[in-house]
């Protein structure tokens, strides 16, 4: 007979309890039909209390007032992160297992796919129902910011465009659509870039930038003009791949260091580790040039250097000149299928 997963709670300790189940906005717009069947399959499994909250304050407040209910987060990475990070504030985080039902589009569920959950509303709802809490380490850096998986930093490349690849029109095209939905990332002391995006009082709305000031038409046309400015011919210039320009960073891993700025690298990646090697974060830079990717395992994380971006989960965060994020072991509860 096998030992029980120190990762895993008893499922009778979260089974069986009533829910909050808080349902993002953004969800209810772009797919009313999964969010009422998660909801139907939600209420009919267990005593449910429906939130429908149109701000981040509405959505701290149910939370605070939420007694023994478990929490029940319906939409995407963005409303994940953003619960995640107000419990987290709260030093709530650990009392809390949470259910994820992901409604969106494949980008934005990528983060719950990820993190092993199923993407259809049916059996996501199901798992909140009848799944296993299961432990998860955290990063947290210095600003609150969390990251429920990992963080990447590319070398002198536009985060979240390709793992080393560059291919022109494509990603200006992506880079013109995403430029003024970005909750706040351009500020420039990095202040609140972490991976939630409304625990610090955005003025971005709550939606987290799904819906831009500008019209559909206007939007193209503003990708259209980002793509002609592109060197060497615009929308009929070449899509040849490109090594991305190496980037000058201080890698620190528990004090050790793996890369300085003398040693230009072309990324960097910080992940939670797997079950069962909790508390510490894998580290793995890659020297632009000569040997091979530096591996480490460390509790705290600290990059600095020339202004840089980083990719934290789903998200692109930043320009910020220094970083420091901690591992939190087994931070947080998530509720998984079982058997995962």
């Amino acid at each position: 007979m096998s030992a029980p997963d120190p990762w895993q709670v008893s499922p009778d300790a979260v089974r069986g309890r009533p829910l909050l189940v808080l349902i993002d906005p953004t969800a209810r717009r772009t797919d009313g039909e999964s969010v009422r069947i998660a909801k139907d399959v939600l209420c009919a499994g267990a005593p449910a209390k429906i939130c429908l909250p149109e701000g981040p304050d509405e959505v701290e407040r149910a939370l605070a007032r939420r007694g023994s209910r478990r929490p029940v987060v319906v939409g995407d990475h963005r409303a994940l992160l953003r619960t995640v990070e107000l419990l987290h504030r709260k030093r709530e985080l650990a009392d809390a297992a949470l259910s994820v039902v992901p409604v969106g589009g494949s980008a934005t569920v990528a983060l719950a796919r990820a993190l092993g959950l199923p993407t259809d509303a049916v059996s996501a709802a199901r798992t909140a129902l009848d799944g296993t809490a299961h432990r998860r380490d955290l990063l947290v850096d210095e600003s609150g910011g969390v990251v429920l998986g990992g963080l990447r930093i590319f070398g002198g490349e536009q985060p979240g465009s390709g793992d080393g690849d560059v291919s022109g029109a494509g990603d200006a095209s992506r880079g013109a659509d995403e430029d003024g939905s970005r909750d706040g990332d351009g500020d420039g002391d990095g202040e609140g870039s972490g991976a939630g995006s409304g625990a610090g009082g955005g003025t971005d709305g709550y939606d987290g930038g799904h819906q831009p000031w500008w019209t559909p038409a206007a939007r193209t046309a503003r990708t259209a003009l980002t793509l002609l400015s592109l060197p060497g011919g615009g929308l009929g210039g070449s899509r040849r791949r490109t090594r991305p320009p190496a980037q000058r960073l201080r890698v620190e891993a528990d004090g050790m260091l793996l890369a300085d700025l003398d040693r230009p690298v072309e990324r960097v990646s910080v992940s939670t580790s797997v079950a069962g090697r909790g508390g510490l974060a894998d580290v793995v830079v890659h020297p632009c040039a000569g040997s091979g990717p530096v591996r480490a395992r460390a509790r705290a994380v600290t990059v600095s250097g020339p202004d840089f971006r980083y990719h934290a989960d789903t998200l692109t965060r930043g320009p910020v000149r220094t970083r420091t994020w901690t591992v939190l072991t087994e931070a947080w509860r998530l509720m998984v299928p079982r058997g995962e």
